[in-house]
């Protein structure tokens, strides 16, 4: 097989899958409106939603325990296991949330049985993305590193679009009273059929080429959870990759995709249908644009690109959502302003992966990078849109919960700017 080709074929089976488990895991957030009345007790839609809210919340902030316990795994037995692992158990945990009976069937243990299952999705994520991210890295030529990481990038966005685009055929299919009721649970246990699939082109792939030269030279780390975090140097590239890249990152990606849905839907209170369609054209316009920006790192640098679009995303958010608010019922405006959100994302999103490897060495690469980037995603930006409801609700100003991702959005950019130095030449393959 040719190098070219070979690279694509990592691409493509690592693409897959992390896509898929993007998919599983944001079809609780899409439904969050719907899901709330079926799981939580009625009479307060607010404190419902909330709940619902704070549970898929807790997906994210499980996230970093996940990184750690299969980073090590990664790092330990080999990147292919680990997340052959969180596929399975994403895909176990979805299509059981899809079955799962609702509170007034069997009361509280409905909302307690949904947080659990919803640990589990978290879990399993927190592992994913790190290895799918490291393993396409540890195949590519460090010229293209961010163009080829980059396609990884796009499988967030992706599954988010897939995710809508199920749950509006499965709405327009069977109408909305039949959704509502029961039809809400067929994108939860299709989602078994996307594993089967990806589980089976997964199966065929090899070790990462780095990993099993480590292996060879007896280079690997018997405890990579100690040397990421106990080691002075790995520590603080650890600590200065969170607060000076992924925080930032992430409250950009939630507050571009998440808090635009809910904020059409609950503040804005367009038509459930529409609010789905808006993002969805948005982000299928906006996703090439992950791969225009990992191709650009490689020319220009990661952090200049990462840094410019929080800066250019927190000086625009009042300034968008208040034309957004001015202009409810102008679709094609609304999903202009949605797709220029995207384009921050993808700004800050596209280089992520490739900016993230190069920070560390292969024995410890998979639980280095995985927990910086699943606090900064998962709590920092994850939080986005429970901090951003429950901000509007509390202080009936609607543009205040904008404030949280704006604030992280400049801290991030200000200790990058002056902390971080990248290397984008870096050679993965000597260290």
């Amino acid at each position: 097989m040719s190098k070219k080709s070979s690279i694509w074929s990592v691409i493509g089976a690592s693409s897959a899958g992390t896509l898929i488990e993007w998919y599983d895991f944001y079809i609780f957030g899409s439904l969050a409106t719907i899901i709330s009345h079926h799981f939580f007790p009625s009479g307060n839609d607010t404190v419902a939603l909330l709940s619902t809210l704070a549970t898929f919340a807790t997906g994210f902030i499980v996230r970093p325990f996940g990184a750690l316990v299969f980073g090590r795994m990664g790092d330990v037995v080999g990147r292919k296991h680990a997340f052959m692992v969180t596929l399975l158990l994403m895909g176990a945990s979805t299509m059981a949330i899809g079955l799962l009976p609702s509170y007034e069937q069997i009361g509280i243990f409905a909302p307690i049985l949904l947080l659990i299952l919803r640990l589990i999705q978290g879990l399993a994520l927190g592992g994913e993305y790190g290895g799918a991210a490291t393993y396409v890295a540890e195949h590519a030529p460090p010229e293209r590193r961010g163009f080829y990481t980059s396609f990884i990038q796009t499988t967030a966005t992706l599954g988010l679009f897939v995710s809508l685009g199920v749950i509006l055929a499965t709405r327009l299919t069977l109408g909305e009273e039949a959704f509502s009721q029961w039809g809400w649970r067929l994108p939860f246990v299709l989602s078994v059929f996307l594993v089967f699939f990806s589980w089976y082109i997964r199966k065929s792939m090899a070790e990462s080429p780095l990993f099993e030269a480590a292996k060879k030279k007896g280079k690997l780390s018997t405890n990579p959870i100690r040397d990421s975090f106990m080691v002075p140097e790995n520590r603080r590239m650890v600590i200065l990759a969170l607060f000076g890249a992924t925080a930032g990152q992430g409250v950009v990606w939630y507050t571009g995709q998440f808090y635009a849905l809910y904020y059409l839907q609950t503040v804005m209170k367009i038509d459930f249908v529409l609010a789905n369609k808006i993002i969805a054209v948005a982000l299928l316009c906006g996703t090439p644009f992950f791969i225009v920006f990992g191709a650009l790192s490689d020319k220009i640098g990661r952090k200049n690109i990462m840094m410019t679009g929080m800066l250019i995303a927190a000086l625009s958010y009042i300034p968008i959502y208040k034309t957004m608010v001015a202009n409810a019922d102008n679709a094609p405006l609304l999903t202009f302003l949605i797709f220029i959100q995207v384009i921050f994302v993808t700004m800050v999103y596209g280089p992520i992966a490739a900016f993230l490897v190069e920070l560390f060495p292969t024995n410890i690469r998979y639980t280095s990078m995985s927990l910086p980037y699943h606090i900064g995603n998962g709590v920092f930006g994850g939080l986005v849109p429970f901090i951003g409801t429950i901000m509007v609700a509390q202080t009936g100003d609607i543009y205040s919960g904008l404030y949280y991702p704006i604030a992280i959005a400049l801290i991030t950019f200000v200790i990058g700017m002056i902390y971080i130095k990248e290397d984008r030449s870096h050679k993965v393959w000597t260290t």
